[in-house]
């Protein structure tokens, strides 16, 4: 995604890359991203965390108004809690099962 985003920076539109993959991200060099500490598929957190999720695109666009160099990583607080295995209850219980 991130050169995706270079090319659409060429074309003048602003873009922001939401990583959980901070060494890809660092190879890559997007314009601009922000770091999530999760597993890989679960970008901005839990299934049905809509709060979380909603952080966490807040702290991006905010991230896209703040970042001024390019390459810039930011590093979000958020931690994953693997003890909490909820998420994936309910998800099962959306899925049918």
């Amino acid at each position: 995604m991130g050169l995706i985003a270079r090319r659409v920076e060429e074309g003048g539109i602003p873009t922001i890359s939401v990583s959980s993959a901070r060494d890809v991200t660092e190879l890559v060099k997007p314009p601009r991203s922000v770091f999530v500490n999760f597993p890989l598929g679960h970008t901005t957190g839990k299934p049905f965390d809509r709060e979380l999720q909603m952080k966490i695109i807040k702290d991006a666009f905010d991230a896209l108004k703040s970042i001024k160099t390019p390459g810039t990583i930011i590093d979000l607080p958020y931690q994953w809690e693997e003890s909490d295995d909820s998420w994936e209850r309910e998800a099962e219980q959306q899925a049918g099962g």
